[in-house]
C-alpha cells in the first residue's frame, strides 16, 4: 500500500431516505486479496442519484443480492451496502487504480478506467446489483471494488481501461450517454424463453392446437403453470394450480393470459419475472376500462407487455420490435427533452443518420429548452433532421407521434402517451419510475394499436465500449452535457439543484478538489477566470479541467 493513502476522506454519504451528508472522516478501506482500490477523478451526478435518495432501501437496486455470487464473498467487502446501509451513490465515475490486492489481475496500478456499473448477473429481487446503490459509488475520494463482483460471468470486466488524454469529465460521461444509448440498442425477446417458467391463464375458452403450435413455433419452456384447465404438452411438465393468488411474484418468464377482466390482467403483471413478458390474449374481448399496471417494471425489471384482441397468442408476437431503435420517418416526441439525459436523447436521435425524422423536444422550463435549442438547432441544420422545441403547458404539438421517449417518471404521462400514439408505436419509459408504482393503463389501446413498451435500466458493457470509442476517435463530445462543476463540498447542492430542476446539463464533481461548492459554466468567469479561459463557446473541455486540477 502506497503511503500516499489516507485513512479517511471525504464522502457523500445518504443514510436514509432524504437524508444527506457530507462526511469528512469515511474510513479508506484497504484492499483484500480480490480488492481493488480506486482514486475516484471525476464523478457526473444524476436523476437516479435523486431517485436513491428518496426511496433509499426501497430503491430497486439497493436489495439484497440473491444469487450469482457466494454470500461468504460479500460479507468480506466493506463496500457492499445492501439494505438499510449508509450508501455513498455516483454511478457515472472514471477512477485511477491506487492499489490492488495480491490476487487481482489485469487491472494496473496506475490506470485509467470508466466504471460500468451495472451487474446484471448479481439480481435482486426487483433488479440487479449496480455500483452506486448497493454497492459504494463515486461520491468519495478513493472506492473499494471486488473483482469477484466487478468481472462477468463471461470473464469480462466492469472497469474499462480510458485514455488519458481526455478529460475525466469527458470519460465519466459516456455512462449516462451509453445508458441512452442501450435504452435503443438493447435486443427484444421476440421468441418465448426456452427452458424457463410459463404460467398460462384463462377466463376464456382456448383452442389447444393453437396453443401447441404456439409453443411449437417460438420456443418451448420446460414447465408451465396453468391457472385454467390444464393440457398436455409434450415433453413439458405441466403444474395446474386453482388460484393465481397462489402464485409467486415475479417468478415467470412468460405468461398467457386469455381473456379480459381487468382485475385479472392486474394481478397477473406483478407475477411476470425479470425480463418476462406478458401475453394478453383478449379473445375479441374488451376491458373496457383501463388496467392497474405495474409500469415501473418496464425500466427496472425489463418486463415486456404485448397483446392481440383475437384468440391466437402467435399474433401479438409479430409485434414485437427487434430493438428499441428509432425507425425512418417516425415523429419522435422526448418528452422532458430539456433536462441532463433528455438532451442527450435529442442530440443522439439527431445524430443517429436515420432518414426522415423529426424530433420534438418538450419541456415546460424556457431556460433548460433553450439551452438545448442552441445545441440542437445547428445539428439538426447540419443533419438534414426536423427540430421541434415546445412548452406543453403553453401548447403541445399537433401531432401523431410514432415515438415517445419519457424523461419524467409520472405514470401518468406514460397513460397519455398511449392514447395519442401511433399504431406500431414505440413508447420508451427511460425515466426511472419506482419498480413498485402502478399506472391506470388503457391496455385496449395499447393491444389494439399494437403498441410497445420498452425501457431499460443503466447500460452493458458494449454500449460503454462503443460510446467510450466513439469520444475517443472525436465522433462524440460528451462535454457538450457539462452545465456545472463542483468538489464534494458541493455535491450536496449539485443533488438539490437537479432536485430543483434548476441545470440544464450535467453537474461534474471533482473528489480531489477541495472547497468547490457548485459553480454553473455561465458563471465561472466570475469566480475562476483561469478556469473559464479554457472553455471553448462556453462549454466544458479538457484545457479548462487542467487548469481547475492545477490550480
Amino acid at each position: 500500500m502506497s503511503t500516499e493513502i489516507p485513512k479517511t476522506q471525504k464522502a457523500i454519504q445518504l443514510t436514509g431516505p432524504d437524508e444527506l451528508i457530507l462526511n469528512t472522516e469515511k474510513a479508506v478501506h484497504k484492499p483484500g486479496p480480490y480488492q481493488v482500490l480506486c482514486k475516484t477523478e471525476a464523478v457526473g451526478l444524476c436523476f437516479s442519484d435523486l431517485k436513491l435518495l428518496r426511496q433509499f432501501s426501497r430503491h430497486a437496486r439497493k436489495g439484497h443480492i440473491q444469487s450469482g455470487i457466494d454470500q461468504a464473498v460479500l460479507e468480506e467487502i466493506p463496500s457492499y451496502v445492501p439494505g438499510d446501509k449508509p450508501a455513498v451513490p455516483g454511478h457515472e465515475a472514471v477512477v485511477i487504480v491506487c492499489a490492488v490486492g495480491e490476487k487481482v489481475t489485469d487491472i494496473k496500478v496506475g490506470g485509467r478506467y470508466l466504471v460500468q456499473t451495472d451487474y446484471r448477473w448479481l439480481p435482486n429481487t426487483n433488479s440487479n446489483a449496480s455500483f452506486g446503490y448497493n454497492f459504494e459509488g463515486g461520491l468519495q475520494q478513493y472506492v473499494l471494488m471486488d473483482q469477484r463482483v466487478i468481472t462477468s460471468p463471461e470473464a469480462d470486466s466492469m472497469l474499462i481501461p480510458a485514455s488519458k488524454e481526455l478529460s475525466a469529465s469527458a470519460v465519466a460521461l459516456v455512462e449516462p450517454w451509453a445508458c441512452v444509448e442501450d435504452s435503443y440498442a438493447a435486443k427484444e425477446r421476440t421468441v418465448l424463453k426456452s427452458g424457463g417458467k410459463m404460467l398460462v391463464v384463462s377466463d376464456k375458452e382456448f383452442d389447444k392446437d393453437v396453443f401447441t403450435a404456439f409453443i411449437g413455433r417460438f420456443g418451448r419452456p420446460s414447465v408451465i403453470t396453468f391457472v385454467a384447465k390444464p393440457i398436455a404438452v409434450n415433453d413439458i411438465d405441466v403444474i395446474s394450480v386453482d388460484s393465481i393468488y397462489e402464485l409467486n411474484e415475479a417468478s415467470f418468464d412468460d405468461v398467457v393470459y386469455y381473456g379480459a377482466e381487468a382485475e385479472t390482467a392486474a394481478n397477473l403483471i406483478p407475477k411476470v419475472g425479470t425480463g418476462g413478458l406478458l401475453n394478453i390474449v383478449q379473445c375479441g374481448e374488451k376491458f373496457g376500462t383501463e388496467v392497474k399496471s405495474q409500469i415501473g417494471r418496464v425500466h427496472y425489471g425489463g418486463i415486456r407487455i404485448i397483446g392481440t384482441t383475437d384468440s391466437d397468442p402467435s399474433d401479438s408476437m409479430r409485434y414485437i420490435p427487434k430493438s428499441g431503435e428509432i425507425r425512418k420517418g417516425d415523429k419522435i416526441n422526448i418528452v422532458g427533452a430539456g433536462g441532463p439525459m433528455g438532451v442527450m436523447h435529442v442530440i443522439r436521435n439527431i445524430c443517429q443518420g436515420v432518414e426522415d425524422i423529426t424530433v420534438y423536444a418538450g419541456d415546460i422550463d424556457t431556460e433548460r429548452l433553450d439551452a438545448l435549442s442552441a445545441i440542437a438547432e445547428p445539428l439538426a441544420g447540419t443533419n438534414s433532421v426536423g427540430f421541434k422545441p415546445y412548452d406543453p403547458s403553453k401548447q403541445s404539438p399537433d401531432v401523431v407521434f410514432d415515438y415517445f421517449v419519457i424523461m419524467v417518471p409520472v405514470p401518468d404521462i406514460v397513460a397519455a402517451s398511449v392514447k395519442s400514439c401511433a399504431a406500431n408505436g414505440i413508447i420508451n419509459i427511460f425515466a426511472g419510475i419506482p419498480a413498485t408504482v402502478s399506472g391506470m393503463i388503457d391496455l385496449d389501446a395499447y393491444i389494439e394499436k399494437h403498441l410497445y413498451f420498452i425501457g431499460t435500466s443503466g447500460s452493458v458493457l458494449d454500449d460503454m465500449k462503443t460510446v467510450l470509442a466513439k469520444v475517443e476517435q472525436g465522433r462524440l463530445d460528451t462535454n457538450l452535457s457539462v452545465a456545472a462543476i463542483c468538489g464534494l463540498d458541493g455535491a450536496v447542492e449539485g443533488i438539490r439543484a437537479i432536485e430543483s430542476r434548476l441545470m440544464p446539463g450535467k453537474i461534474i464533481v471533482y473528489p480531489s478538489v477541495e472547497d468547490l461548492g457548485l459553480v454553473r459554466l455561465e458563471d465561472i468567469r466570475e469566480n475562476m477566470p483561469d478556469v473559464a479561459a479554457g472553455l471553448s463557446d462556453g462549454l466544458w473541455t479538457k484545457c479548462a479541467e487542467d487548469v481547475l486540477l492545477n490550480r
